[in-house]
């Protein structure tokens, strides 16, 4: 019997009877971080590192949620399952179940390149790995983040000395943390032109991590007062759904930017109207993917969550026993909202 096996409501450890981020409500979930495609309400039972814990109360609510430590053990029924840094945002997990000596790993949500931020990634040993492959494909290859912070910090000089806002599109939970760290006070080479504004649905989570310890830039709440002459020069970080809306017009002039890793293709910034795209993902690119991969040692590997037909050819082509995993979950998409 396999150690984990897809169900209708997701994967599934008889073993130890528990799903991990399944997407219809159970009994007993292992969730690998608090993005809404991974962490769902309706289960009787959670399980996720203590850091991901914040953020999943806030936005599920009243849960039952228990927390472990990166690298405890835990025994749950006749399974051993322990949580590995992903990478991907503050308290993302790679989970690792073994059964009678088996060791498979799910990855979640990964990236391989540290970003200050997140806890970094770690290849965890096993027989059999799921992957997701979000992007999957040899077009999608990230440069350095410091490069793409000191493209963004120029973008904000320029509209700064023409005096306009630069608003750019992030996702509330982990990508605009990451940017708040890449750009804000004492980063890199100094502090932007002029202070860091935040859309409500970003500021609720950058609240979440200073009360838990995590450090980051100070920002100026965007409220119904908020009047933007009083904030030349400005950097406005909002969720990509809400450029081009009532609440982004307040700022006149501004130029819009998306950072997200479907900016590597030019159709997809056409598409959402924003004037820059900046490649800047919290996913592993192609490289990043083979790299993880190879790591791990495992001679089976499944994929899921992404480009999961080519990547899993590709895979098959270097010699691994090669499958996909079927999922409901959506993942970082081409509409910039999740990642």
């Amino acid at each position: 019997m396999s150690v984990l096996s897809v169900t209708e409501h997701g994967l599934y450890c008889a073993a130890g009877d528990f799903y991990i981020d399944p997407w219809a409500p159970v009994d007993r979930a292992l969730i690998t971080h608090g993005h809404a495609d991974h962490a769902r309400p309706g289960h009787r039972r959670y399980l996720a590192t203590d850091t991901a814990a914040p953020v999943m109360r806030r936005r599920l609510g009243a849960i039952a949620l228990d927390t472990i430590r990166y690298a405890e053990t835990r025994r749950i029924g006749a399974a051993s399952v322990s949580f590995h840094p992903a990478g991907h945002v503050p308290g993302s997990a790679q989970i690792r179940v073994e059964c009678n000596g088996e060791v498979w790993v799910v990855s979640g949500d990964y990236k391989p390149e540290p970003d200050g931020l997140s806890e970094p990634f770690e290849p965890v040993p096993c027989h059999t790995f799921i992957s997701e492959c979000t992007f999957g494909l040899p077009v999608f290859r990230w440069r350095p983040q410091a490069q793409v912070m000191a493209e963004i910090r120029d973008w904000w000089a320029e509209n700064a000395a023409l005096g306009r806002a630069s608003l750019l599109g992030a996702y509330a939970l982990g990508k605009a943390q990451r940017l708040l760290v890449g750009l804000g006070d004492g980063a890199g080479d100094g502090a932007g032109p002029g202070p860091i504004l935040t859309h409500g649905a970003i500021e609720a989570t950058c609240r979440v991590m200073r009360a838990q310890g995590i450090a980051l830039p100070d920002t100026v709440p965007v409220t119904p007062e908020t009047d933007p002459r009083a904030h030349p020069g400005a950097l406005v970080l909002a969720p990509p759904s809400a450029l081009g809306s009532a609440w982004a017009r307040r700022f006149g002039q501004a130029s819009t930017g998306l950072a997200s890793g479907w900016m590597a293709l030019r159709g997809v910034r056409r598409r959402r109207a924003a004037d820059r795209g900046f490649v800047l993902s919290d996913h592993a690119d192609w490289d990043g993917l083979n790299a993880a991969i190879r790591a791990t040692g495992a001679e089976r590997v499944l994929v899921t969550h992404g480009y999961t037909g080519p990547f899993r050819r590709w895979l098959a082509e270097q010699g691994y026993d090669a499958g996909i995993v079927a999922t409901a979950w959506e993942g970082e998409t081409t509409e910039g909202d999740a990642e």
